[in-house]
């Protein structure tokens, strides 16, 4: 769908009243920078997707008039969350007022009105529903985590992952998991050797954003983990268990545990996927997973490059050429290979970054990417890695075409595929 005119700007009361200004039309932002977005770029805000007001700060427009850029003065500048399985191109263009607070780790789309629609500036990466609004009940979930309490009245992890994940966080594996379908949530790991800037589990007292959830404060026992991931995967539909959750730290630390825990698991059944979200930091200890049944791995990354990766993640015993060798390791065992690629539009897709991203492709035989919009407050994020300037960038949607031309074999999407879908051909593929 290509619209006849650009979106007008948004603005918000400071109230969480959200008008129009018809006097602008939206920009998006790149980098640091300000940028008009064409027409050929907006899709209607999908379900599932909201607005944020973005305090201390103005919007960037361009003014229908004159075509110049200004910033809309009437009230504070506004953003989009898109929901999951969609790729925003462009972040909010505004204004930052020296006194605006930090922004808590949500990602923060462009967005824009027309014709009675919000619009955002983004495509539909995965065509898999698992994390629809639609298609989660709440009534559903509350019986389904009542009966997986009542039905393992022992077990720490279903506690946690029902009362905590589920019901508080509205966790959607977790959600899913309640349900009895799908991918189930697997956390192993209460602690971590990374220090990631945005960590949404763990923020430091003296640090301005708060973490978005309570980490997992136990580790969990084989006898736990297996206990209700068999049933998991004799019974739910396109079943996948996945270890290394948002709740917790690095999985990998607790890599002798999850090791026994999939020997124990597949002496019981053969079905399912057995999938380990991670950062990729111990290789040896992914192989010793991978020679007892481990058949995905999803590694996160915010960058393809050293220089940008480390002051982010801020590894402890581990550097970035590790995360591309657990790559390549898993690849030599014949699993499946993913990125969560951390998109943030004007980083990554500088020309510099889709340098690295080929090299890194062609190098680990990668079978996938996860394209998942990096929750962070811009300027805080771009500050703290210290990037002045980005340098010269191709364009969120020319990167996804130039990486799927030139590479036709890797998947994109934005969730773990079970292995009856990486054992088919990921019908209705992401195409352009």
């Amino acid at each position: 769908m290509s619209l006849n005119q650009s979106p007008y700007i948004l603005y918000s009361d400071g109230n969480g009243n959200i008008f129009e200004d018809t006097s602008l039309y939206a920009t998006g932002r790149s980098g640091w920078d300000a940028v008009p977005i064409s027409e050929d770029e907006w899709i209607e805000l999908p379900d599932g997707g909201s607005l944020y007001e973005l305090p201390g700060r103005r919007g960037i427009g361009i003014d229908v008039a004159t075509g110049e850029m200004r910033l809309c003065e009437k009230g504070w500048a506004v953003a989009a969350f898109i929901p999951p399985a969609h790729t925003g191109f462009y972040i909010a263009a505004y204004e930052t007022a020296p006194d605006a607070p930090t922004l808590p780790l949500f990602c923060y789309t462009a967005a824009g009105w027309l014709n009675n629609k919000f619009y955002v500036p983004a495509t539909r990466i995965e065509s898999d529903i698992r994390q629809e609004c639609a298609g989660f009940d709440q009534k559903s979930i509350q019986e389904g985590a009542a009966h997986l309490i009542e039905h393992y009245p022992h077990n720490r992890l279903v506690k946690h992952l029902m009362n905590t994940c589920a019901l508080t966080y509205h966790c959607p594996a977790a959600r899913n998991f309640s349900m009895g379908r799908w991918e189930c949530p697997v956390p192993a790991s209460p602690a971590c050797n990374a220090n990631c800037i945005g960590c949404i589990s763990f923020q430091p007292e003296d640090e301005t954003i708060v973490s978005n959830q309570d980490r997992l404060s136990f580790k969990p026992t084989v006898e736990e983990i297996v206990e209700f991931t068999v049933p998991h995967l004799e019974t739910a539909p396109y079943p996948i268990i996945s270890f290394g959750q948002g709740c917790e730290g690095e999985p990998l630390l607790m890599w002798e545990t999850i090791r026994d825990s999939i020997i124990e698991i597949r002496k019981h059944t053969q079905q399912g996927s057995i999938n380990m979200n991670t950062n990729g930091s111990k290789p040896d200890a992914v192989e010793e997973l991978c020679k007892v049944g481990l058949d995905s791995i999803r590694v996160s990354t915010n960058s393809a490059r050293r220089e940008i990766y480390t002051p982010y993640y801020r590894p402890n015993n581990y550097a970035f050429e590790d995360i591309v060798e657990s790559l390549k390791v898993v690849n030599r065992y014949g699993g499946w290979t993913s990125l969560n690629y951390f998109v943030f539009p004007g980083m990554t897709d500088a020309v510099a970054e889709y340098e690295a991203l080929r090299k890194l492709i062609k190098e680990t035989g990668l079978n996938m990417i996860q394209w998942r919009n990096f929750n962070i407050d811009p300027d805080w994020y771009l500050g703290k890695i210290g990037v002045v300037d980005s340098g010269e960038r191709l364009g969120m949607k020319q990167l996804l075409s130039l990486i799927k031309e030139e590479f036709p074999h890797l998947k994109y999407g934005y969730f773990n595929p079970p292995k009856e879908r990486i054992a088919g051909d990921f019908e209705n593929d992401f195409a352009h």
